[in-house]
């Protein structure tokens, strides 16, 4: 107690928040607050009209627009993407002005005298076919629960009413019954389908928007594809089981109407989305990933095809959301189109690789965020996710990323890297290269490690590598005098064997200067699970520094691409506003210089010509601005060398630097208990916020988050709030 004492008065008070010197003036927050207001009051306005779409007052409103505004170049169509895709697109433009206006470099601590409550942070459900879900997931399922199922009791009765209006034989009415519900139900799964792909886009303007990083929307994701798909599964097999008590199943299916629905674009839309849904089931995932990833590229056909099904006016519904996401894939393609230098790999005994990228010193990224990497040697269509293990404060021109190899490809990996010889410089005709590309990084919008004073970070196995970069995000901004609110850090690890320690020679490199432990209190407990007592060798937590490969690898490519959605946010914004600016005129184009003197009324050719304006404005005109964005991030980093690099690492060499193995305290054959340290920090720290920060399996998150529940739910009003964050990525 009396060296914490003693520390005390180390830590300026001043540095304890951001920005705190700073007043923010009243007209940039009156502008910050309209325009969030704004986007809220869209957003509210947009899940209202499709959530009371049922009824007859929605409906009324909806006639009476498609009635003033059908008779405009762009038809009924456009009245239609007006109210249903219009505004999601208008909250995606105003979200670029937001951030690019109001950039959230600035975080400070939270100013609550007494720890409260997030609805984002507080596990309520920790164990089931959902994982761990926070209370605003919980609030989201219930939303969509209740949304399917008032939709299916209010069309179910007006389909009954519908049908007892006409005086038909018995069989007559069931028949058109099992039609009239497979419609609605295809309705019902059409509004899901407008919110499935926004969650998908990867670097999407919404996810920055309200912080959500991709890892934690792909749950969201998967919820939806299968709410949606078995909403689509229905729709078709009711109209399946109408068709074959009239004895007319093949002819139905195998109709492409001109004027109306066309069946066998639908039939091959929905075998399409059977192929994903049932590839996408977690045995089959895990089991069998290369088939559900292949299965999964099948989207193509089931987005185009379903065009076809429904015809422009009513695929008009969904487009908003598809294209954002085709904006964001083509990016995607663009940015992995470049060939990125390994600066340098290493093989650690404890069976981890570890790769140094090439990026440019303007591209930017935080602790806690993740890259997908390509190896063509390997694979050219695999592209895996891994956590970026490196401070954005080590370098300005590099990132670093641990690999685990558990399978087959990176079994593969740490082969190549294995057979490289020590001396680069020496050239083998048959010497084994990686060409590598990258697409990313994507994260959190703002660096939530750095908003706690005290923080609890959780880690299995290979679930250390983003909490090195934390730890080293922490210390350097501590060593340089930025702001920084971390004080307190307890790393729980949990390994199986003793040899994975050795990884923590990977922060030790790092040559982070030992200064910052006066403002700061680190601790790391490592649970070794499969091991009774410490092994007899000594110094195994320095071996790895002894036994590591590493080479230098001279590749044909470049620095990692700034093209990434998450990059310049100016260029972004640029590009989306072009982008969809150019599709509303090329198909206003399309529509008047063609559609219309041409007569083509076909639903399905309509809805085609639809797909193709809306994909060919991204490629066509945002392609250009690509372009242009490309040639600027090239000529900016040009003028940028390394030098900046070698001044960090020389000033580092120059102070003494840490020691993170002195810090670890080791337990042998047994696990964390969670229990116990949860309440001794409580204890020690009374009323407070506490980050706690989770990497690792299921089971792992399961138990840190079900402490979490119970020491809030069991806390008096002097015990710390702790909040639960996952950062782990699970596919």
């Amino acid at each position: 107690m009396a060296e914490l004492l003693a520390r005390e008065p180390l830590l300026p008070k001043e540095k304890l928040s951001h920005g705190s010197g700073k007043t923010t003036s009243f007209l940039p927050s009156l502008a910050r607050l309209g325009l969030k207001s704004l986007m809220w009051a869209i957003f509210l306005v947009w899940v209202a009209a499709i959530f009371f779409f049922p009824t007859e007052l929605v409906k009324s409103l909806l006639s009476r627009w498609t009635t003033l505004t059908e008779q405009t170049v762009f038809g009924l169509t456009g009245s239609f993407f007006l109210v249903f895709s219009g505004p999601i697109l208008v909250i995606a433009l105003l979200a670029f002005v937001y951030i690019i206006a109001f950039p959230r470099d600035d975080f400070k601590k939270k100013s609550a005298r007494l720890p409260r409550f997030r609805l984002w942070t507080f596990p309520v459900i920790v164990d089931g076919p959902f994982g761990v879900v926070s209370a605003a997931e919980f609030i989201g399922i219930l939303l969509f629960s209740a949304y399917v199922l008032w939709t299916i009791i209010a069309y179910t009765l007006e389909n009954r009413s519908l049908i007892s209006k006409f005086l038909f034989p018995s069989n007559i009415k069931l028949y058109l019954f099992l039609e009239l519900t497979g419609l609605r139900l295809g309705l019902i799964g059409l509004f899901c389908l407008a919110f499935l792909f926004l969650p998908v886009a990867r670097g999407s303007i919404l996810l920055r928007l309200i912080d959500i990083p991709f890892e934690h929307a792909t749950r969201y994701h998967v919820w939806l594809g299968h709410l949606t798909m078995a909403l689509f599964t229905l729709h078709g097999l009711f109209y399946v089981i109408s068709w074959a008590l009239q004895g007319r199943l093949l002819h139905e299916i195998m109709e492409w109407k001109d004027i109306g629905i066309a069946n066998l674009p639908g039939v091959i839309s929905l075998a399409a989305g059977l192929l994903m849904w049932v590839t996408s089931l977690h045995p089959v995932r895990k089991n069998y990933f290369e088939l559900f990833f292949y299965t999964h590229q099948l989207y193509v056909i089931f987005v185009v095809f379903l065009a076809l099904h429904v015809g422009d006016f009513v695929f008009s519904i969904v487009a908003g959301a598809i294209f954002l996401f085709v904006l964001d894939r083509f990016l995607r393609f663009c940015q992995s189109r470049t060939t990125v230098n390994i600066l340098s790999a290493a093989c650690h005994p404890c069976g981890t690789v570890e790769l140094v990228l090439s990026k440019p010193a303007n591209l930017r990224y935080n602790a806690l965020s993740f890259v997908f990497l390509q190896v063509r040697e390997l694979s050219w269509l695999q592209w895996h996710p891994f956590s970026v293990s490196s401070s954005p404060m080590d370098g300005k021109h590099h990132l670093s990323i641990l690999i685990k190899v558990l399978g087959e490809w990176t079994g593969r990996l740490r082969d190549i890297i294995s057979k490289v010889p020590e001396q680069p410089q020496i050239s083998i005709p048959s010497q084994p290269k990686i060409t590598a590309s990258v697409e990313g990084p994507y994260g959190h919008e703002v660096p939530y490690h750095l908003m706690y004073e005290n923080l609890i970070l959780v880690a299995g196995g290979i679930g250390i590598s983003p909490f090195f970069a934390i730890i080293s995000d922490i210390c350097r901004r501590i060593n340089e005098g930025k702001p920084c609110v971390p004080k307190n850090v307890l790393i729980i690890w949990a390994v199986k064997k003793s040899k994975e320690l050795s990884l923590l020679s990977v922060l030790n490199d790092q040559a982070i200067s030992s200064s910052c432990f006066n403002s700061l209190q680190l601790d790391i407990l490592a649970c070794v699970t499969q091991e009774s007592e410490a092994p007899l060798e000594e110094g195994i937590l320095n071996a790895d520094e002894n036994s590591k490969s590493s080479s230098l690898f001279t590749t044909t490519g470049s620095r990692m691409s700034c093209l990434v959605g998450t990059g310049n946010n100016v260029w972004s914004g640029i590009y989306f506003a072009v982008s969809t600016f150019g599709f509303v005129l090329l198909y206003g184009l399309v529509e008047a210089y063609y559609i219309v003197p041409s007569a083509i009324s076909a639903w399905w050719y309509r809805g085609l010509l639809f797909t193709i304006c809306m994909v060919a404005s991204v490629v066509i005109l945002g392609g250009a601005v690509v372009f242009f964005w490309h040639l600027w991030e090239k000529h900016s980093s040009s003028a940028r060398t390394t030098e900046d690099d070698e001044k960090e690492r020389t000033l580092c060499n120059e102070t003494p630097t840490a020691n993170f193995a002195s810090m670890l305290t080791t337990q042998y054959g047994r696990r964390p208990d969670f229990h116990d340290l949860f309440g001794s920090f409580a204890k020690k720290k009374g009323s407070v916020d506490v980050g706690v920060i989770v990497c690792g399996p299921p089971g792992l998150q399961t138990s840190v988050a079900k402490e979490c529940r119970s020491q809030n739910i069991r806390g008096s009003w002097n015990q710390p709030v702790f909040h639960f964050n996952s950062h782990s990525f699970d596919l």
